[in-house]
């Protein structure tokens, strides 16, 4: 087990090699993470249709992720996107947008369906249309609802994306296990990375509760 003082050091020495792959794995992140939202919006739409078809196409697509394993998907996103002379990134980016989407699906439907169903039957006494009074009403009210399992999702995403090391995108644990086996020295460089990761969960956690506290004050 290596001292602390020697993983300080290493800390150091190592930034700027560390930072490049922090710099990537947030951008993986954030990219895949905007995709999945409206992705699981999408999907949560059609599980709520009541539109058997539709139904059945959520169904199966979210029966899909949560029974292949990510690091699986992730490799047939890259296989067969690398193949349409897609970046790696996007490939990456895709791959974890489709993972994250089905379980934002599900976060969603849960927070529409937990809505009072007086409230669109309010809007549409009001003239609204259906659309209207899901777009201005609903949704608004889910979106607040949903944020705490959302928040906790984003941290999920964020570490998940980890894996995409396993098909060479230098991100933090990519850097990590390649300043480790260049030094056979991994150990040091695996707590260096967790200190990254930890950095990185602490910042999402705080901006997921401050858009928290400001929606909980817009309901005052």
């Amino acid at each position: 087990m290596p001292s602390i003082t020697h993983v300080f050091a290493k800390f150091i020495e190592s930034f700027d090699v560390f930072f490049k792959g922090m710099i990537m794995t947030l951008q993986v992140t954030v990219v895949s993470v905007f995709i999945a939202i409206f992705i699981g919006l999408l999907f949560s739409f059609l599980k709520i249709s009541q539109i058997r078809f539709l139904e059945w196409i959520a169904n199966f697509y979210i029966y899909v992720v949560r029974g292949t394993p990510l690091i699986v998907q992730i490799f047939i996103f890259y296989f067969g996107l690398t193949s349409l002379n897609i970046s790696q990134f996007w490939s990456v980016a895709l791959g974890l947008a489709f993972h994250n989407g089905a379980y934002i699906a599900e976060i969603f439907r849960g927070a529409i369906q937990s809505i009072d169903r007086g409230q669109m039957e309010a809007g549409r006494s009001l003239g609204m249309s259906t659309s209207l009074t899901m777009r201005r009403i609903i949704l608004p009210q889910a979106f607040k609802r949903a944020m705490p399992p959302l928040g906790n999702q984003f941290i999920i995403a964020l570490k998940d994306s980890s894996l995409a090391a396993f098909i060479g995108l230098y991100e933090l644990f990519n850097v990590a296990t390649t300043e480790g086996a260049n030094s056979f020295d991994n150990m040091t460089y695996l707590l260096i990375v967790a200190v990254y990761y930890l950095f990185l969960v602490l910042l999402l956690t705080l901006l997921v509760n401050f858009v928290e506290n400001k929606l909980s004050v817009s309901e005052q």
